[in-house]
């Protein structure tokens, strides 16, 4: 009884010390918002004074458009979100169901070219998307719309066969018996697939919206006007420099940036866990 009541004392001890070492970072970003200085030298873990001073800077500079920075992140955000759900499902169900001429080929080209890391094609990426802009500047380099068709065929392929992976669960008999009760192709994808599916595109969803309001390299260089940056990019600001390094003012944008994330995680809490948890569909 005494080696049971110890070993589950070091259980605890050490999944505490876990939790304290993951959330360290998180403090020293909390405590840096809230000091005065502009540093990430803090004197004392413990807070001795505390000001908000660095997020009422974010919206009273007017040479810092945070809202503005905000506002492009989340449009750039839930577009490629809703875009790789709508297009990834459609596509899944295509290769994991449907019969047509290339399948086979499609379905190994896209998981060989995810194979390849995404930083080899940043210059071939910034080329092409350069020229694009002699003749459709709306979608070329430095417009919203380029980098959002940019993220989209980066993360395609990916979600393609996280999709069809779940597809190919449903058991095949649910396609049949819809065939016999005179249900075409797209009756099947919008009455069955779609309401089974649920969990998997909120999965979806969730990582391509994080994914694309956290990515920095490729926002970094499509985008180049103040007013139209992403949140990543107009905080990179505060740091970039040699002799502008506040970190205060980063640290607050940083908190502020993460609400919209937390609120979106936490409303989709059951469909993700669901998604994530479920391997097979029974009929």
């Amino acid at each position: 009884m005494n080696n049971w009541v110890r070993e589950n004392l070091w259980r605890h001890i050490l999944a505490i010390a876990i939790c304290l070492f993951s959330l360290f970072p998180l403090y020293l970003v909390v405590l840096s918002s809230l000091s005065t200085g502009g540093s990430l030298h803090l004197t004392s873990f413990v807070p001795t004074e505390i000001s908000f001073n660095n997020f009422k800077y974010l919206f009273s500079s007017p040479k810092i458009p945070y809202l503005h920075w905000v506002q492009n992140s989340l449009v750039i955000a839930s577009t490629v979100a809703i875009s790789s759900v709508v297009i990834g499902a459609a596509s899944a169900f295509a290769f994991s169901r449907l019969k047509f001429k290339g399948k086979r080929f499609g379905i190994r080209l896209l998981l060989l070219v995810q194979m390849f890391p995404a930083i080899l094609a940043l210059s071939a990426v910034y080329v092409i998307m350069e020229r694009v802009y002699k003749f459709a500047p709306s979608i070329g380099l430095g417009s919203q719309a380029g980098l959002i068709l940019v993220y989209l065929g980066g993360s395609m392929g990916v979600n393609i066969w996280l999709l069809k992976g779940f597809v190919d669960s449903i058991p095949a008999e649910l396609d049949e018996a819809a065939k016999i009760d005179g249900a075409s192709a797209v009756q099947t994808y919008w009455l069955i697939f779609i309401p089974l599916a649920t969990p998997v595109l909120a999965v979806v969803c969730l990582l391509s919206f994080i994914g694309t309001f956290n990515e920095f390299i490729l926002a970094r260089l499509f985008l180049v006007e103040m007013n139209g940056r992403t949140v990543a990019v107009g905080l990179q600001q505060f740091i970039g420099g040699q002799y502008s390094q506040n970190w205060g003012p980063f640290a607050a944008g940083s908190i502020l940036a993460s609400i919209p994330i937390v609120i979106i995680f936490l409303s989709l809490q059951k469909y993700i866990v669901n998604g994530l948890t479920a391997g097979s569909v029974k009929g």
